[in-house]
C-alpha cells in the first residue's frame, strides 16, 4: 500500500455474487470460446490447477478443467485494502471480448482523475491476463475516456510492449503488482 493517499475516502461498493464457472481449455488451439464474463472472472480471481498455486501455464497443452475460485484472489487497489471491483475501477460492462479475433479489451475507471496509480492498476490488469489467458489473445488495457487527467499517456504506456516489458524488469514495481494480485485472507 502507498503511504500518502491520493483518494483518502473512496466510495466502496458491494461485490456482485458470482456462480462457479469452469474455465476454458488452456490449449492454444481449443475451439472453446472466452466471453466477457470469463475475462471479468479472470480479473477477479486466479485460475488454479490442482498442482499449481497461481495461474496455469498459459502455453500448456491439454485441459485440466480449470476452476475459477471466486473472490479468493481479487486484484487489490494499490492504495487501499479494497478490490478493484469494490471501488468500481473495473466492471463487467467494461470488458470486451472478440474471441474470433482473439482480442480482449478492458477499460478501467480510476477513482479520481489525478490518480497516480492508474498505470500500476493497468499493469496489474495486464499481468493478470498475461498469466491466465492463452498467449493467442491480444490484450488492450485502457483508461475510460474522460476519467483521467493524462488518459492518452497512461493508455500509451499500458499498451506498449516495450514499456510493459521494461516495467516488469523493475523489481519494486513487480513487487507492487504481485502484492495487488496476491490472495486476500478474507
Amino acid at each position: 500500500m502507498v503511504s500518502e493517499l491520493i483518494n483518502a475516502n473512496p466510495i466502496v461498493y458491494e461485490k456482485k455474487e458470482r456462480q462457479a464457472r469452469i474455465a476454458p481449455s488452456t490449449d492454444e488451439h481449443s475451439a472453446e470460446t472466452i466471453d466477457q464474463l470469463e475475462i471479468f472472472d479472470i480479473l477477479l480471481n486466479d485460475c488454479i490447477l490442482p498442482h499449481m498455486v497461481l495461474c496455469p501455464n498459459k502455453d500448456q497443452p491439454g485441459n485440466h478443467s480449470l476452476t475459477f475460485l471466486h473472490y479468493l484472489r481479487d486484484i487489490k487497489d494499490p492504495e487501499h485494502p479494497y478490490s478493484l471491483e469494490e471501488l468500481k475501477v473495473i466492471t463487467e460492462d467494461a470488458v470486451e471480448v472478440d474471441d474470433k479475433r482473439s482480442h480482449v479489451r478492458v477499460t478501467f475507471t480510476p477513482t479520481v482523475e489525478h490518480c497516480s496509480m492508474a498505470t500500476v492498476i493497468g499493469l496489474c490488469l495486464r499481468v493478470k491476463l498475461m498469466r491466465c489467458l492463452p498467449s493467442r489473445y491480444k490484450v488492450d488495457i485502457r483508461v475510460a475516456p474522460g476519467t483521467h487527467a493524462t488518459e492518452a499517456a497512461v493508455n500509451k504506456q499500458l499498451n506498449d510492449k516495450e514499456r510493459v516489458a521494461a516495467a516488469l524488469e523493475n523489481p519494486n514495481l513487480v513487487d507492487m503488482v504481485d502484492e495487488c494480485l496476491a490472495p486476500s485472507l478474507e
